[in-house]
């Protein structure tokens, strides 16, 4: 039985609109899905990286939340 473990890369726009991705990795598999756009994607390798550039290129959401 594999679990599911789920994290979340979030991102502001100019607007200080919050974005999402939610990265959710099943057994060996992760699976990358916006809350804004419903945007899916799998991914292997390096999914944060993927949900950032998603949120810089769709929109327009660089402002780390961390930062």
């Amino acid at each position: 039985m594999s679990s599911i473990t789920t994290s979340k890369v979030s991102r502001w726009d100019q607007h200080g609109r919050e974005h999402v991705v939610l990265v959710r990795k099943s057994g060996g598999t992760r699976q990358l899905s916006c809350s804004t756009c419903e945007w899916r994607r799998p991914a292997q390798f390096l999914p944060w990286l993927k949900a950032e550039e998603h949120l810089a290129e769709a929109h327009r959401a660089t402002v780390d939340p961390t930062a």
